[in-house]
């Protein structure tokens, strides 16, 4: 489990085939510090294991399904990556709970700058429009953000804002995306939740606590 709030700019320094997936290395000399076989880390918002680590760099076993359904199916050598280690079990939740488990992938559709934060309009898909709401939290690249504005429920392509401060700008990647730059998109978890009870049929639960 994660919070959302970015450690450090990791570089890819491999991409290596394997089988239907790829072997991924990462150069993060903070999160690597402390890091060993079988930890958890977020690398743009998914969520990784850590197979082996060397020197200030670790490498991670990433899934076709996680290529298919994330930016990481395009990571190349050199690219930077928001980098956060597993939240420890007494440290403060300084964003919001992030599964390191992504919905999906959105599309940069505007950059709007402001004298001290910029403003991102991001498109989404129609399954996950209903997940996100104004002022609800959501991580795009593994960053913790408010939700600023949102489109219509009726909208046929809809979209959603987040507004960044000079901070994140800086300490994260989203401050060099552009218009058509693709983002990873992890939807609050308690949405997900509420939208999974709604698709079965009401049930009454009786005071010993099981359904009738």
């Amino acid at each position: 489990m994660f919070t959302g709030i970015v450690e450090e700019q990791g570089e890819i320094a491999a991409v290596t085939p394997s089988g239907d997936g790829v072997r991924l290395t990462v150069r993060a000399p903070l999160a690597v510090s402390d890091a060993a076989h079988g930890d958890s880390i977020s690398i743009g918002g998914v969520c990784l294991t850590v197979v082996d680590r060397d020197g200030d760099a670790f490498t991670a076993d990433v899934m076709r399904q996680t290529l298919d359904m994330s930016t990481l199916g395009h990571a190349a050598v050199g690219s930077r990556v928001n980098v956060e280690r597993a939240m420890a079990a007494h440290g403060r939740l300084g964003g919001h709970i992030v599964q390191g488990h992504i919905d999906g992938t959105g599309e940069v559709l505007e950059v709007r700058p402001g004298e001290q934060w910029r403003v991102l309009r991001i498109g989404l898909s129609p399954a996950l429009a209903p997940l996100v709401v104004d002022k609800g939290s959501i991580a795009v690249d593994g960053v913790s953000l408010t939700v600023s504005a949102v489109s219509a429920a009726e909208a046929a392509e809809p979209w959603f804002e987040v507004s960044l401060i000079p901070e994140t700008l800086t300490a994260t990647t989203l401050g060099d995306l552009a218009p058509g730059h693709r983002v990873n998109l992890e939807t609050d978890i308690l949405a997900r939740h509420v939208q999974r009870l709604l698709a079965f049929p009401p049930t009454t639960v009786s005071h010993e606590g099981g359904s009738r």
